[in-house]
Order: C-alpha cells, then structure tokens, then sequence
C-alpha cells in the first residue's frame, strides 16, 4: 500500500488524535473515575514481496499486565516522552530493538481507550525492509508478522458480543495460524482497516 493512500486516511503527525478513545462509549460503566493513562503503541508495516506485512509482538507469560497476549510495540508514556511518537519510539527499541533511523512514521490512527486504564494513541509507520527484531527476554516472547492483505478480509475478523461485569461489549478477534489476535490489538486494528475501506 503506498504512502499517500495512507496518509489520506490517518491523522497528520503534526496533529495527533485528541481523546477520548473511539471505543470510549463502548465502555460506559466499566472504566474508573480516575483520567485514563497515556500510552502509545507502533503499528509498524513493512513491504515483503507484493505486499505489506503488520508487525506484531507476544508479551510473555510473567508480566503483571495483559501476559502472554498478542500487542503490538509500546507502552505507558514516560514524562520525558515529547508526545506520543517518541513515546511509541522509545518503547518500540527497548522492547524488539527497532531503533528510530529504522523507522518512517506516517500518521495516527484514532486514540483507543482500555479497561486496564489506558488512552492508547496508535502510531502507523514503516519500518526497514530487512530490520531484524531483537527481542528483550523480559518482556517480548515473540515477534511476527501478519500480511495486511489476509487481516482485511472479511471472513479472517471475528466480532461477537458478550457480557463483560454486567454490560454487553462486542470483541474483535483475529486468528493467524497459532496467533490469537485480540482485545485492544484487535481494536486499534480495527480501527486502521475500517479506514482503508474505500
């Protein structure tokens, strides 16, 4: 997918998205009172053969939040971060060793908001063609890739609605061979495919 196309259909990084999340309605009556946390992620795409490949990572089993789920790149935003970019950055090298010189940023998807607390901004970027991930053993069990062209067929998305402490929410879901694909991942995904449906 060449540039222009996506940068017809993302925030401007001049102008990053503003929350509340897109899906913040969604989840009425399960969020605290207390403001949601900042944090970003890199939604890093790169060419392989004809296509586009999506950039995915598997936490491991150990951590306190969201272990052993499919995210992608990134974190809470640190008070030195200069936004949401070098947020997405930072988090992105110290978790699979992408370093900046390796990545073109190109826009923001909308913000997305979690039950763990978090506002989510999504950085969409390329990376280099022959970056080879270095996963940090205390926090990254697995890096992958998905091809853009399978995540937006129809028929690989799975949406079904359940309870959720007492209020119905409708989950997204992605199934890649072993890869179970979910929760926010899913959504901020979500969120990317919708925007390039024509």
């Amino acid at each position: 997918m060449p540039d222009d196309g996506l940068l017809r259909v993302l925030h401007p990084l001049r102008q990053p998205p503003r929350p509340p999340g897109w899906n913040h309605a969604e989840l009425a009556g399960l969020l605290e009172d207390a403001p949601l946390a900042p944090a970003a992620v890199l939604l890093a795409l790169r060419p392989a053969g004809d296509g586009t490949q999506v950039l995915f990572t598997r936490r491991v089993a150990h951590l306190r939040q969201h272990a052993g789920q499919v995210s992608f790149p990134g974190g809470r935003c640190d008070r030195e971060d200069a936004g949401a970019l070098a947020t997405a950055l930072r988090e992105s090298e110290e978790e699979i060793g992408l370093t900046a010189a390796q990545v073109r940023p190109i826009g923001y998807l909308d913000c997305f908001d979690t039950i763990s607390g978090y506002c989510v901004t999504p950085v969409v970027a390329r990376i280099a063609p022959g970056f080879v991930a270095r996963p940090n053993p205390d926090e990254v069990a697995e890096v992958f890739e998905v091809p853009l062209a399978w995540l937006r067929e129809p028929a690989n998305h799975i949406a079904r609605r359940v309870e959720y402490r007492g209020h119905m929410r409708t989950l997204h879901e992605f199934n890649y061979g072993p890869h179970r694909i979910w929760g926010a991942t899913a959504g901020i995904l979500l969120n990317l495919l919708q925007r390039l449906e024509p």
